[in-house]
């Protein structure tokens, strides 16, 4: 199961996440998602856990828990939307 983890502190890394979960049973990936630009932490990641019945466990006992002073936002990962190859951006046409 992929688990969404919000709200973490800058200082949370990679392996802080994967500390927290594994108390709850096996991890396969814990990663926080950085900042291309900045290298400094977005705020959120993503765990992954092989065992439902473990990761529904962990999802409970954490979300709403503190982890380096701040409260977690845990819960099921939505899948992610497919991007539209549209090309993004601009005001589209000719302005006069």
């Amino acid at each position: 199961m992929n688990i969404f983890v919000g709200n973490l502190s800058f200082e949370t890394r990679d392996d802080g996440l994967r500390q927290a979960f594994s108390q709850y049973g096996t991890v396969d990936t814990a990663q926080v998602v950085m900042d291309r630009e900045s290298g400094r932490s977005r705020g959120f990641g993503f765990v992954e856990m092989p065992n439902s019945a473990e990761a529904a466990t962990a999802i409970s006992a954490l979300n709403e828990s503190d982890l380096n002073g701040r409260p977690l936002t845990v819960n099921e990962a939505k899948p992610r939307a497919p991007r539209s190859n549209s090309g993004g951006g601009g005001g589209g046409g000719r302005r006069w």
